[in-house]
């Protein structure tokens, strides 16, 4: 069995990205020990993309996947609906053969026919992808844990796009209710990608207990329905020795460190955290 290997989300850096260029970006990611990194939010113009293939020759970055809308979006990017042909082409420069979809399309949140019609286009994106050797995969939130007719949305992404596998993020299974470890096990075939990112219950604020002083109850309420937080792996609530050896179990390829607010730290000292927390628990051969 190939041994997974910890890498980056590289939203999580997208700010690093625009002000320093993906070469100089990565090199510090490689400083602190990361090998590999999923391109998310990073504008895939010529300029960049022969950049990371820079950062894969050189610093020996591994590019686990790319990233693609179905269909255009309202934050731009490249979509499998208009730009095949170049996502394909960006696949090949980075000797990747994953491509993610980030998200459920905003529209297709509205109704079950719109889920489905998603589900559809996007099972016969990854036949199309498959004839290049690349295939297709696609990243929950929360909002896959709603029910249509007693069945989890996932369920009905799973079953009604058979092409397309799943990159499972361990946070926002547990913001949906559910035990990361278990839909693992329970998605196992389909899992190629996990996202590692912790789930911190925060302390409430200040702010919150003047508001509660001052009689404005429902501001206090606001704050209490708010503690949380995105957090470092290690540094909130879940079981990430047991997510690890799932995943390793699993055969997944690639474990993904994400935040996705930092809370005023910067994004490479958050990656410093996980990666030292990750290396504590005794996975250091994964880097």
């Amino acid at each position: 069995m190939t041994m997974a290997r910890i890498g980056v989300q590289a939203m999580m850096l997208k700010d690093e990205f625009a002000a320093n260029g993906p070469f100089e970006t990565l090199k510090k990611v490689r400083e602190i020990g990361y090998r590999a990194v999923e391109i998310s939010q990073v504008p895939m113009t010529a300029e960049n993309v022969a950049e990371l293939a820079r950062a894969r020759d050189e610093l020996g970055i591994e590019i686990a996947a790319i990233s693609a809308s179905l269909t255009p979006g309202p934050t731009g990017g490249d979509s499998l609906q208009n730009d095949l042909d170049k996502i394909v082409a960006d696949a090949k420069a980075l000797g990747t053969d994953m491509v993610r979809i980030g998200m459920l399309p905003f529209d297709a949140m509205a109704s079950l026919d719109k889920v489905v019609a998603f589900c559809d286009a996007s099972n016969e994106a990854a036949a199309k992808l498959a004839e290049h050797g690349i295939s297709l995969y696609y990243h929950n939130h929360h909002i896959e844990y709603m029910k249509y007719d007693g069945r989890y949305l996932l369920d009905i992404i799973a079953d009604r796009a058979p092409l397309m596998g799943l990159e499972i993020d361990v946070h926002w299974v547990q913001r949906g209710g559910h035990d990361p470890v278990r839909d693992l096990l329970k998605y196992s075939d389909r899992v190629a990608m996990v996202h590692l990112k912790d789930y911190r219950i925060a302390a409430l604020p200040p702010t919150a207990f003047e508001a509660l002083a001052a009689g404005d109850f429902p501001a206090f309420m606001t704050a209490f329905n708010s503690v949380v937080q995105f957090a470092e792996v290690g540094e909130g609530n879940l079981d990430f020795p047991s997510i690890v050896e799932t995943s390793i179990q699993i055969g997944a390829r690639y474990l993904l460190v994400e935040q996705d607010d930092q809370y005023g730290r910067t994004p490479l000292e958050c990656l410093q955290t996980s990666y030292d927390n990750l290396v504590a628990m005794g996975f250091a051969e994964l880097f």
